[in-house]
């Protein structure tokens, strides 16, 4: 009786050892392939915008699909901080408090889509910071094995994101 309990303990075994750990290694790499992916395409997508002074529909739709090709589903928050002058008189004194110094005044993710999807294009001038940060929102397969294996818990928990940002070299026309 213990020697078939022990065959059995020991088939059980040699199934994780050579379908689950292989399987688990092969989704972290897909993980690993989509994270650069999605960090390649928001690196390209801020350097863009950076370099244009503009986020188009178009380009913000090319980016959605090049991250989505990956299977997984996103959440992309945008941020453009506007640099807005105060033409009044400037000043000699770095001071924060004195009449002339610029203030910057934040846009977010759903005041630049509106714009987009109204004017076709969210416009932004040199000295703008813009900031794009991606995270998954689905649990990827290997997320689902580990926490089959570990016993790993948290919805919240994401494997794939990534966040650029960078100061506005140009207007935009």
């Amino acid at each position: 009786m213990s020697d078939s309990v022990m065959t059995v303990m020991a088939i059980f075994l040699a199934a994780i050892l050579m379908f689950i750990f292989p399987l688990m290694s092969t989704a972290d790499r897909g993980d690993d392939i989509s994270q650069q992916v999605v960090q390649t395409a928001t690196t390209e997508f801020v350097d863009n915008i950076r370099s244009t002074g503009k986020i188009t529909n178009d380009k913000y739709e090319s980016f959605y699909q090049t991250i989505a090709s990956t299977g997984n589903s996103f959440d992309v928050e945008m941020q453009v901080e506007v640099l807005d002058e105060n033409s009044n008189k400037k000043t000699t004194q770095a001071s924060a408090s004195k009449v002339g110094e610029n203030y910057s005044y934040t846009d977010y993710t759903t005041q630049i889509l509106d714009k987009i999807e109204n004017d076709g294009q969210y416009k932004l001038k040199e000295g703008d910071i813009v900031s794009v940060t991606v995270k998954n929102t689905n649990q990827t397969i290997s997320q689902i094995l580990k926490n089959f294996m570990y016993r790993v818990t948290g919805n919240g928990n994401y494997v794939i994101a990534a966040q650029h940002s960078g100061i506005v070299n140009v207007s935009a026309n």
